[in-house]
């Protein structure tokens, strides 16, 4: 910041665990200030106080939800990032973007297609953009798949195979909380895939036209539990006897974090963040099968599965001149009762998992031997580097008198990169349109859900 410059004022909206690394975030950067906190909870807004105390800022103005629209204007706020719950979203995007405010949100952008409709015409009225915080496209690794795909590496890209494996620590983590509840979160082709539809229509340069599904709550859940032998008899983690060796519970207590967000603030709500994962009132499916047609014609069979013993994926990619292979293996296994090592995200958040395996990128061109993509060094932690690579574009380097000459052309390439509220609206189209076949059991056009 230069001498006589005003910092950029903020609004963080939810203070939950994801918030954390935007309230921070904007606390190590000078020319940004977090003016104010929005949550309906006192004690986890103290919280983040606390986080801006610890880098030396000043405490934020702490606002109600009902306040949000009246104090945008009268606080002079110029930047606000959104991450309460996703189905609350637009809630907030759609004032912010009114008032002129420069707008982040969290993935995904909202939750069905009413509200996505809000949020793109707010954006023509208003010719006022956001971003939605993709974070994968900043992973190294997904930048080099892209550069192989673009380049011509296999040629016409005519399918993709991709699997994503959920483990039983961290895919259970979205049974435990509001996320198990679809009216909340969208469900997990939604909430959790819209990174993954992101990152193929990203590398494909593709819209998603037709999509067809299968999805099933078959692993959590009291029918399932009882069925495999896993469930036992409690509402919730903490306090529960039953739960004190269930390799599926989460001890708040342990974690002074995980304390502060959610066990001390439960009297301010009654939200609990430890549920049996085995328990009722579960909405949510957790093994979903896809099969989608994009623009280009290429197609992809897609497969998610929140209960999987290894933790990473696999995305295979065929085309006219070979054959791209791609392999991330997040965690070989979880043993039970690990703890919660972090106050961040069971998963990504500020630590690598337990036993994290690597990358591999392999090429098979036609006619010639198969060899390996030299890969840039890869930190499992903050989703492969892709965290902090992120906030660098959005918000700039926190020292930029002292980025280098290299990180500045990295951060110029990487800023192609950002994703607007046209690609959220792409990602989110296609979880849309899955959650409609596995109702209708048959294809869904994404253009009657959704055109962006």
């Amino acid at each position: 910041m230069t001498v006589g410059s005003t910092p950029s004022r903020a609004v963080v909206v939810g203070t939950g665990s994801r918030a954390q690394m935007f309230t921070e975030a904007l606390a190590r950067r000078p020319r940004l200030r977090v003016a104010a906190l929005c949550d309906p909870n006192p004690v986890r807004i103290a919280h983040h106080q606390r986080l801006l105390k610890e880098a030396g800022e000043p405490e934020a103005a702490a606002w109600s939800p009902e306040e949000f629209e009246r104090r945008l204007r009268a606080d002079d706020i110029q930047e606000v990032v959104v991450t309460c719950v996703d189905a609350l979203h637009d809630a907030y995007i759609v004032p912010a973007l009114r008032a002129g405010c420069r707008v982040v949100t969290e993935k995904p952008m909202t939750t069905d297609a009413a509200k996505c409709r809000r949020i793109l015409e707010t954006v023509r009225e208003t010719g006022n953009h956001l971003a939605v915080a993709f974070n994968y496209r900043f992973n190294p690794v997904h930048e080099e798949v892209h550069r192989q795909l673009s380049g011509g590496a296999i040629g016409e890209v005519l399918s993709v195979h991709f699997e994503w494996l959920l483990d039983t620590r961290h895919g259970a983590d979205y049974f435990r909380r509001w996320h198990r509840e679809k009216e909340h979160s969208g469900g997990l082709m939604v909430h959790k895939s819209s990174h993954h539809f992101d990152l193929v229509n990203w590398w494909l340069g593709a819209r998603p036209e037709e999509v067809f599904g299968y999805g099933r709550l078959g692993f959590y859940g009291r029918a399932a539990g009882e069925r495999s032998g896993y469930r036992r008899e409690y509402e919730r983690a903490h306090g529960a006897a039953a739960a004190k060796d269930d390799p599926f519970a989460l001890e708040l207590a342990e974690n002074d974090a995980m304390r502060s967000l959610y066990l001390d603030a439960e009297g301010a709500d009654g939200y609990h963040r430890d549920r049996n994962v085995f328990g009722d009132g579960i909405t949510i499916e957790d093994d979903m099968a896809l099969l989608v047609r994009y623009d280009t014609g290429a197609t992809m069979t897609y497969h998610l599965t929140a209960y999987s013993p290894w933790e990473g994926y696999r995305v295979m990619f065929n085309g006219t001149r070979g054959r791209l292979e791609l392999e991330v293996e997040e965690s070989a296994w979880q043993p039970p009762l690990l703890g919660t090592a972090s106050g961040r995200g069971t998963i990504h958040g500020d630590r690598a998992l337990a036993n994290a395996g690597g990358p591999r990128l392999g090429l098979r061109p036609l006619w010639e031997p198969p060899r390996e993509v030299e890969l840039p060094a890869f930190d499992h932690a903050g989703h492969g580097g892709g965290d902090e690579r992120m906030l660098d574009v959005l918000y700039g380097p926190v020292d930029p008198a002292a980025a280098t000459e290299a990180a500045a052309v990295d951060a110029s390439d990487a800023s192609r990169r950002r994703a607007t509220e046209e690609d959220g609206a792409l990602a989110l189209v296609t979880g849309l349109a899955a959650n409609q076949s596995f109702v209708s059991g048959r294809p869904v056009a994404t253009a009657d859900v959704v055109t962006p």
